[in-house]
């Protein structure tokens, strides 16, 4: 074990939190697993959906430990034909993946031979906030102009949010805020930032009138987070009500110390209770302290990120981590604001601790990059500390020289001294 800790490199305090975060979802997921054990086998025998979620761990931190092993510029010279890629797996899922069951069937595809299904819009994200680091990253050599930033940069964007729209509003706000909060960073001009949020704006109205035009054109799931939003802003009931009624009384229920682990009563009533709502479980079991813990290991992540970037030899790699880091801990907020009613249902899993196989191996992808960017860091460090020690040993060996040569010197004049006879007369 010493020599596999050893072996990380990297930013050690990203790896301990990512550990902890991992090691503390086994126990809610475990107890939140039930009324999926009821549904499943009849039942409720929660022990396979464990070992299934610590396999998925597994798997997640073996992403970790290979993806940061690669050199992180290498994305970057990926990342413009990976977004084709992302198109295809994109276009397909928008037209196949309603044959999927399952209430968010768009949104997913079924890996062949394997039966795996794979939300391909968290790939999509990833590889997108990589391309738009690697834009930034190249701009800044030269003034950004805005006509060619709308085609290099922008209809690529648009683009990759036109595709995932239709199925995942929620994911697609999340995607575009990051896109946004990113170019800023880049310290791309605010007066364009201003020209495309008021685009996006437009564009969406443009595309909403659309689908409500045409329902039966192309598949899409507007009505579902129209009535989302609509259901958060009136008090009609609905389904969202339900969840948000189960999660509240979950809270509530949970009080300073909670019920105790595996002691939660809604999590038998609560749909989707050990992915999306997984976080009212934890309060429930858990009480108030364990709530602010999660949080608190997610703001300590924030930190990490924080201080990775600015660390950051280059910027790419500090838009990197800020691309991949910040909306993973932004997608943790909202999760945990959908169940105490701060924001309307999103379907927004809990990176690391909800259950789920593609969407933790997509967070850990992203984690190996963001932990490959500290891993260079170190590395140069090494690097001029190394150089450092080599110029320090090549200075006292050239001071051992000298002194030496000093002291042959001074041995010589001693010596011709003593056989010169008027120094003899003088010392008389």
């Amino acid at each position: 074990m010493k020599q596999l800790i050893n072996n990380l490199k990297g930013d050690k305090g990203i790896w301990s939190f990512v550990a902890l975060l991992a090691l503390f979802s086994f126990m809610p997921v475990f107890s939140a697993s039930s009324n999926l054990a009821y549904i499943g086998q009849g039942n409720g025998n929660t022990l396979g959906y464990l070992v299934k979620h610590i396999m998925h761990i597994g798997i997640g931190f073996a992403i970790i430990f290979m993806v940061h092993k690669v050199p992180y510029h290498y994305f970057k010279a990926v990342s413009k034909g990976a977004l084709y890629i992302v198109w295809v797996l994109l276009a397909y899922t928008l037209i196949k993946g309603t044959v999927i069951a399952g209430a968010n069937a768009s949104r997913w595809i079924q890996v062949p031979f394997i039966g795996v299904t794979f939300q391909t819009s968290t790939l999509a994200s990833m590889v997108l906030f990589i391309f738009v680091a690697r834009y930034l990253s190249k701009a800044r050599e030269v003034p950004i102009d805005f006509k060619s930033s709308v085609l290099e940069l922008w209809i690529p964007v648009f683009v990759t949010l036109l595709f995932i729209l239709p199925a995942n509003f929620s994911t697609t706000a999340l995607i575009f805020s990051m896109v946004l909060m990113l170019v800023f960073i880049g310290k791309y001009p605010l007066r364009y930032i201003g020209i495309v949020v008021g685009s996006g704006i437009v564009f969406l109205a443009f595309f909403i009138l659309i689908a409500k035009a045409f329902p039966d054109a192309f598949p899409n799931r507007v009505d579902t987070w129209i009535n989302r939003i609509d259901n958060f802003t009136s008090d009609k009931p609905g389904e969202d009500d339900y969840q948000i009624e189960k999660a509240k009384i979950a809270i509530a229920s949970g009080k300073i110390y909670g019920l105790g682990p595996g002691k939660s009563i809604q999590k038998n009533f609560l749909p989707q209770s050990s992915s999306d709502f997984i976080f009212a479980i934890i309060v429930e079991e858990y009480g108030l302290i364990g709530g602010l813990g999660v949080l608190a290991l997610y703001l300590l992540l924030l930190f990490r990120f924080i201080i990775a970037s600015h660390k950051a030899n280059s910027l790419f790699g500090k838009l990197v981590v800020v691309g991949l880091g910040f909306p993973m801990i932004f997608q943790a907020m909202v999760n945990m604001a959908v169940a105490v009613e701060l924001l309307p249902v999103t379907g927004q899993t809990l990176p690391l601790i909800s259950s789920g196989g593609s969407s933790i191996w997509m967070t850990c992808f992203a984690l190996g990059i963001i932990i490959s960017v500290t891993k260079k860091e170190e590395e140069i460090a090494q690097e001029m500390k190394d150089a450092a020690k080599r110029e320090e040993a090549l200075q006292n060996l050239i001071d051992r020289e000298l002194e030496g040569d000093a002291a042959v010197a001074e041995g010589y004049s001693i010596e011709d001294k003593a056989k010169n006879p008027m120094h003899a007369v003088l010392n008389k």
